[in-house]
């Protein structure tokens, strides 16, 4: 019997609930049997042929849940570390985007799932709007089936209208073919609304309502998508309780009132909006309108690959924020609003929630989906003392603390190791497509885009122009 037929028990962990109440249990087990939580308590006893893990020392959590990542330009990792979003546009949108073939969302594809599920991130959006054919939707489930994560696919196309590729009878062809009684975890469509009076996008709103499936939108995006889109949306009827609007990070109060009293919720990419300029990151405006928030960490070809990072970052924006706006009115914050406990159900059962997914995935109850993250290192001298669980998880842990990994009741990582995944299969399928991109583009043109001129930065008059210090006398000469 292999470890993934065997009941499951992880001993001695902090584990973190995520329950209603947010119980924190700081001595407890978790027992699965196959792919479900069968109880949560202290000292049970294991089934017979159970798998036991130790998790003393270490922190017992859901499996965590990102609701919004562009998984086919993985492959592209860490190119676009100076971009702002207008050169990501032109990059995949305008120019090199057209250049990925089938293989290479395959590649992408692999390798985001592969480092999701590394990281602890059990259940992914994939926001796959690099889908120019059916070849290439089907790569990309492909991809996303060879890796034992639960995945979403967030059908989309930058190249054409969604009023285009989601009227067409391949669109219609491939749902019916990989999503209708498929292996995926979920199934949206991707696309965004520009705010166009005409609203060209109806027809794809209309799709969506009569395949039953939600639609996630890049939304509040400077420069791109603003409140006409949402105003248009909600007039014609098309916010519902499913619909994920990402970033939002520049709407008016009357675009949040519309989301709130329509129950959607925002995928908050804080690293994105820190640094690309869509808006900065919008908690602080979420809070405020009661907004329900789940996190994302939007692309590789930029940002890390884990929600720790999300987790840390987003903190770090709110917290900013709130002591800035204080400052300003001379003011100073003394207590923070936003909690690292508030965080990590973000990126847990805010995902879950976010998804529809809430009574089977996000956290640590009898009876859910077994998708369990043991944060444990015992190699690491950061992983103790563990004192406030919470924000160990979100300003101390990070991925190589993630010590064992299940999904659906599935090891698919133990003692920090993956288990069943061909990383060399999958670093010889990147290397094919990023060899395919440097051809194709050239040398000269690779280096260009991946390097975007540095604009020339003025230097202050400073009145205190000071030439030579006397030590004599111990002044300045001028």
């Amino acid at each position: 019997m292999s470890a993934t037929d065997r009941p499951v028990l992880l001993r001695n962990g902090l584990v973190l609930t995520m329950d209603d109440a947010h119980t924190v249990l700081p001595r407890a087990d978790v027992l699965v049997i196959g792919d479900r939580i069968a109880e949560v308590g202290a000292d049970l006893p294991a089934p017979e042929g159970a798998l036991e893990i130790d998790a003393t020392g270490g922190i017992v959590m859901p499996g965590m849940v990102d609701t919004h990542r562009h998984m086919w330009q993985t492959a592209m990792r860490g190119y676009g570390a100076d971009w702002t979003l207008t050169q990501y546009f032109v990059w995949y949108y305008l120019e090199s985007g057209k250049l990925f073939r089938p293989e290479d969302v395959y590649a992408g594809n692999l390798l985001a799932a592969i480092e999701a599920v590394d990281a602890g991130v059990t259940t992914t959006v994939d926001w796959s709007h690099g889908l120019q054919t059916p070849d290439h939707a089907d790569a990309a489930v492909d991809a996303l089936e060879a890796v034992p994560g639960r995945f979403v696919l967030a059908y989309g196309n930058i190249q054409q209208g969604p009023w285009e590729w989601a009227t067409s009878p391949e669109f219609r062809d491939f749902h019916r073919r990989r999503v209708d009684g498929g292996r995926l975890a979920g199934f949206q469509m991707a696309f965004d609304v520009t705010g166009d009076p005409t609203f060209p996008e109806k027809a794809a709103f209309e799709v969506a309502r009569d395949l039953g499936v939600a639609v996630t939108t890049h939304a509040g995006v400077w420069g791109a998508t603003n409140d006409d889109g949402i105003r248009l949306m909600h007039e014609h009827g098309f916010m519902t309780p499913s619909t994920v609007y990402v970033h939002a990070a520049t709407l008016t109060h009357d675009s949040y009132n519309r989301i709130a009293a329509t129950g959607g919720s925002v995928s908050v990419s804080t690293e994105s909006e820190q640094s690309a300029g869509q808006g900065y990151p919008p908690t602080w405006q979420l809070r405020h309108h009661d907004i329900p928030v789940s996190l994302s960490m939007d692309t590789s070809v930029w940002w890390s690959g884990d929600l720790f990072s999300a987790m840390r970052t987003t903190l770090g924006a709110d917290r900013s924020r709130e002591h800035l706006e204080a400052h300003a009115k001379q003011d100073t914050i003394t207590h923070c609003h936003l909690r690292a406990e508030q965080v990590v159900e973000w990126a847990t059962r805010g995902g879950a929630r976010a998804l529809g997914m809430d009574s089977s995935i996000g956290a640590l109850t009898p009876g859910r989906q077994a998708d369990i993250v043991l944060l444990k290192n015992d190699a690491s001298p950061v992983m103790f003392p563990i004192l406030h669980p919470y924000g160990h998880v979100a300003f101390q842990a990070q991925r190589g603390d993630v010590h064992t990994v299940l999904v659906g009741g599935r090891v698919v990582k133990r003692d920090g190791r993956l288990v069943g995944v061909d990383l060399a299969a999958a670093r010889a399928r990147v290397e094919a497509t990023v060899a395919h991109l440097r051809d194709t583009l050239g040398e000269e043109a690779w280096q260009r885009g991946m390097n975007p001129d540095i604009p020339e930065t003025k230097i202050l008059e400073n009145p205190y122009q000071y030439t030579e210090w006397d030590a004599g006398s111990a002044q300045w000469k001028h």
